[in-house]
């Protein structure tokens, strides 16, 4: 494996972006975790596959009878990282496992105990790397930005019916006047169906997402990239 030390404290190591050693960092992250693994993935990271592969590894031997409880993580996909989160949910087996997809940009991270990470770096003179990152103060930040991309993520259960609820053309439709503002009168004849069916298909997609408005409603069909931003 080939780190690199990026300071003379140790608080950050560089990792080659090798197949093996990305395990042998995540191996290094997850040693002794006691509470929880925070894994961020887009699928667009060559290795998000291997990270989580590497994580599940780590954790797959029950807890020693220590008084340690069992490991809680959670994984925040984006993405084509959906097709990885389904995948994993099978190698990650009994352990305490949410899963959340983020419509947001994702920074590829592994965070354990809020105290170690290991973190996607772009390309540099010392080509494509990961940061193996230690500084309380760092590790910190990064579980911050964690935890407001998770609160603001949708579980993988409700997007999956969004996908069959809200993806289909009649609903794209409605939603498109439902970020115009349109009257329900108007926006029924523009889409040639009648007030009636179109009040009922309004229903159904303020229920499916969580809007108190129909306003609210089309805000929320942007937020969730439903709808193009215009």
């Amino acid at each position: 494996m080939s780190m690199h030390r990026r300071q003379p404290g140790g608080a950050s190591l560089l990792v080659r972006a090798d197949d093996g050693s990305v395990v042998e960092a995540v191996k290094r992250v997850m040693a002794g975790a006691r509470y929880s693994a925070h894994l961020a993935v887009t699928g667009n990271w060559k290795h998000s596959a291997v990270v989580i592969a590497a994580v599940a590894a780590a954790v797959a031997p029950p807890p020693a009878p220590n008084g340690r409880g069992q490991l809680a993580v959670r994984l925040l996909a984006a993405g084509r990282a959906l097709e990885l989160s389904a995948d994993c949910r099978q190698a990650f087996g009994d352990t305490m496992l949410e899963v959340r997809m983020s419509k947001g940009e994702l920074r590829e991270a592994l965070i354990v105990d809020g105290r170690t990470a290991l973190v996607q770096s772009g390309n540099g003179s010392a080509g494509r790397h990961a940061a193996v990152i230690s500084d309380p103060a760092a590790v910190g930040a990064l579980d911050l930005l964690f935890a407001g991309a998770w609160a603001n993520a949708r579980p993988v259960a409700d997007e999956l019916r969004l996908d069959r609820s809200l993806r289909g053309t009649l609903a794209r439709r409605i939603l498109e006047q439902l970020r115009a503002g349109r009257t329900d009168d108007v926006a029924a004849r523009e889409i040639d169906v009648s007030l009636r069916t179109y009040r009922r298909h309004v229903a159904e997609i303020m229920r499916v997402l969580g809007a108190n408005s129909r306003f609210q409603a089309g805000v929320r069909a942007v937020e969730l990239g439903l709808l193009e931003r215009s």
